[in-house]
């Protein structure tokens, strides 16, 4: 039987580790001052998408939430368990995002946490060092000494079989279930659904000659796409709700000088 790890305990390892993170980034001069333009934009996405986190985890929005960017090339964000978010700012620059793509990336991410996706691979992986250490055993007793060589081959074998038999595949399920309620969550935050779509162009795009499907814990672009694609009719209703209610742009105010004649 598999263990799964407390939730109390796996938040409390997100924020020592994404509180370390936020001081060597600032150790470093890369993590963006609170007043800059891009994590002022950032934070301001971010505040729109997690009141909407409560339709899939009510107490999502008492999560001790931080928001954090990054001065880094790679095309990467994320959230930590118990709302830890951090972005980098080659992702937003070198793809040249728009806000709506933004808030996808986050919707994804966030989801990430709301469905505890770490918590499932941590528990994995505590659960693949203890079979790890079983099959030790036995390869120890097993070769009665004579071959030194036959634990490390048992534990390479494991590990691997392992890997392409079950982490991998969680992991590209667990990618697919964040896309559609990324989605979602994007939508109701008032997000143009239909950024995914060119949002995963763009990464297909900049990611070429990257892993193959079956041996990636990302499944490729274009099955990204296509199920986005079928997804985004489902929660376009809910974003065009967000259009209608939001209040009309304020007139231009005229000026009280008169022409002169």
């Amino acid at each position: 039987m598999s263990t799964l790890l407390p939730s109390e305990q796996v938040e409390k390892m997100a924020a020592a580790a994404y509180s370390e993170t936020i001081d060597e980034a600032r150790q470093r001069r890369v993590l963006l001052p609170a007043n800059h333009p891009t994590s002022v934009r950032v934070k301001k996405i971010a505040n729109k998408l997690i009141p909407h986190t409560s339709v899939f985890r009510p107490e999502a929005v008492n999560w001790k939430w931080e928001v954090n960017v990054e001065q880094n090339d790679q095309l990467n964000a994320y959230c930590m368990a118990g709302g830890k978010i951090m972005f980098f700012t080659g992702i937003i620059e070198q793809l040249k995002l728009s806000d709506d793509e933004i808030a996808q990336i986050m919707g994804h991410e966030i989801s990430h946490a709301l469905r505890e996706h770490s918590r499932e691979r941590m528990s994995e992986e505590y659960n693949k060092q203890m079979g790890m250490r079983g099959i030790s055993f036995a390869a120890s007793i097993l070769s009665g000494g004579k071959y030194s060589g036959l634990t490390d081959t048992a534990l390479g074998v494991g590990s691997q079989a392992y890997d392409l038999a079950l982490a991998l595949p969680n992991s590209r399920t667990h990618e697919s279930e964040a896309d559609v309620m990324g989605l979602e969550l994007a939508a109701r935050a008032g997000y143009n659904p239909q950024a995914s779509v060119t949002l995963w162009q763009k990464m297909a795009a900049a990611s070429k000659g990257s892993t193959p499907e079956f041996l990636s814990t990302h499944p490729a672009s274009q099955t990204r796409i296509a199920e986005l694609q079928s997804k985004i009719p489902l929660v376009q209703p809910l974003y065009e709700a967000t259009q209608k209610s939001a209040p009309a742009a304020a007139p231009a105010k005229k000026s009280g000088k008169k022409k002169k004649r």
